[in-house]
């Protein structure tokens, strides 16, 4: 099986889960959950949960965040090795227009990412949540246009690695970043 007929495929396969350009609920509700993804919203939702919490959520949104962060930087440099262009259309400009690159899709890693820490750090009801929550990103970013089924996949499966990773390192890498922040941070 040749790479051109697996990109065909997955080609093929993901425009037919394409609603970007049907007006309709589903397309707004697909729309809602692509952008519910974006780095800048939890970014902003876990800087304000510190601000305004105790020492389990103030530890919870720098691991969190921290981890985000990490997982950007490697998402990045994956889509500026593979160079995959997003597939065509109008829907989403801004992430066209900021980032070309399509594979891994950064929103669902990031989403699985978040999925995997809320199950080792709690609480358990937002965890189940986040596990319902993270495919759906990961749908509505084909469905939307701005990526291929493969590009959800290997995001999905970076953000459950990194999350596994961070979950079983998580006490050490809250000393580091505490001591790099030379603060207490909760």
């Amino acid at each position: 099986m040749s790479m051109t007929f697996i990109f065909e495929l997955d080609a093929r396969l993901s425009s037919r889960l394409r609603i970007a350009e049907k007006p309709s609920l589903q397309r707004s509700v697909a729309a809602f959950l692509a952008h519910s993804g974006d780095s800048w919203f939890w970014g902003m939702g876990l800087v304000a949960v510190w601000f305004l919490s105790g020492s389990f959520w103030k530890q919870w949104a720098v691991l969190m965040l921290a981890t985000i962060s990490a997982l950007a930087a490697l998402v990045m440099g994956l889509k500026f090795v593979f160079r995959r262009r997003r597939p065509q259309g109008e829907w989403g400009s801004i992430y066209r227009n900021t980032d070309p690159h399509s594979f891994p899709s950064g929103h669902a890693a990031r989403a699985f990412l978040i999925a995997v820490l809320a199950t080792g750090l709690g609480p358990s009801g937002l965890a189940l949540a986040l596990w319902g929550w993270a495919p759906l990103v990961s749908l509505a970013r084909v469905a939307m246009g701005v990526h291929y089924i493969s590009d959800v996949l290997a995001g999905s499966i970076l953000g459950i690695l990194l999350g596994l990773a961070t979950w079983h390192f998580h006490d050490q890498i809250l000393a580091r970043l505490a001591t790099l922040a030379g603060m207490a941070l909760w």
